[in-house]
């Protein structure tokens, strides 16, 4: 059975009709959307990282106050932008956070998506090289990052303080974490260079690239190209893939009200400019959870996929993304195979 999570972008504001004002609201709420979702059945709970916006940020904090309030769903993210990351101290905290989940952490990476801050990360410390690239600083931290969580010695140790002069690795580990490792991936090339070097696919509802197919059909092509140079790098294990899907259910007044105008405006997919390319953004899907049902059924990267990530509109508040999630669960979920 395919796996359904969920995945909140976190926003807050203080404006009419927002059941988030604060950040402290978002964070709650989304601890809060975690145990309901467990509750109704839902596979996993999923947050993205944004930095300088009203938005989710700092991740491990949050995935660990899930982790204590929950006991089967997976926690993850989708995805943390690696340009902003110490990949040492992010070790440090994804294998604590792994270790009180018990093993249910499911970590999203990436280069990250376009932001409201120029030259982010350099605020963080992270300056580009001589003809370094952001994809380069994020790859770059990614290496790191999964040397350190698969135990490699990062730091010469004291001979006074150990007796030794060896290498020290990061504490604590989570032996495990290495294959629960996920990067998004925006276009095909991407996905092969992410099956060789052996982590999980999350392809999101914006492919970096257009070839006149519909948004489906090119991540289906996508997914196969991954699954194809994953079996040539010849890994021991096998990956998972994800794919995002905005499913909005309209299941009472409540829903129709928000979202039925938008059902048939939001019915396609979207072509635009994106970093100075063309970019293909999917379809959202709205409607009786009958007919989403029968139309997600037919999509092709939906049925290539192993796990299939919602968006939530989670300023609407903890109940109303629940009864969405139970929906999605009980009367869409069996659809998909």
């Amino acid at each position: 059975m395919k796996k359904i999570g969920f995945l909140s972008f976190g926003h807050w504001q203080d404006v009419p009709g927002s059941s988030v004002r604060t950040g402290r609201d978002a964070l709650l709420q989304s601890i809060d959307l975690a145990v309901a979702a467990e509750e109704v059945g839902v596979d996993g709970a999923y947050v993205r990282v944004h930095h300088f916006a009203r938005q989710l940020a700092s991740p491990f904090p949050l995935l660990a106050a899930m982790a204590a309030k929950t006991s089967t769903i997976e926690l993850g993210t989708g995805v943390i932008d690696m340009r902003y990351e110490n990949p040492l101290y992010m070790a440090e905290e994804a294998a604590a956070t792994d270790l009180i989940s018990d093993g249910r952490l499911q970590l999203g990476v990436s280069r990250g998506s376009p932001e409201t801050a120029l030259r982010g990360s350099e605020s963080f410390g992270y300056v580009p090289g001589d003809e370094e690239t952001d994809a380069d600083i994020a790859r770059s931290h990614t290496e790191v990052f999964r040397a350190a969580i698969a135990g490699a010695g990062v730091a010469r140790a004291n001979p006074q303080m150990t007796g030794t002069n060896g290498l020290l690795a990061i504490q604590p580990q989570s032996p495990e974490l290495g294959e629960r490792i996920w990067w998004g991936a925006g276009s095909r090339s991407t996905a092969v260079w992410t099956a060789e070097q052996g982590m999980n696919l999350m392809s999101s509802t914006l492919l970096t690239e257009d070839t006149g197919v519909p948004f489906d059909e090119l991540q289906a092509e996508q997914i196969q190209m991954f699954r194809d140079a994953w079996t040539e790098a010849g890994h021991e294990w096998q990956p998972r893939v994800s794919v995002s899907r905005s499913i909005l259910p309209l299941i009472d007044d409540e829903t129709r009200r928000y979202f039925g105008l938008r059902a048939q405006a939001d019915s396609k997919d979207q072509v635009g400019h994106l970093d100075g390319g063309l970019a293909r953004f999917g379809r959202s899907f709205i409607g009786e959870p009958d007919v989403i049902a029968a139309e997600l059924a037919k999509d092709a990267a939906v049925q290539a996929a192993d796990t299939v990530l919602v968006t939530v509109p989670n300023q609407l508040g903890v109940a109303f993304n629940a009864r969405i999630l139970e929906s999605i669960v009980k009367d869409i979920k069996p659809a998909l195979g």
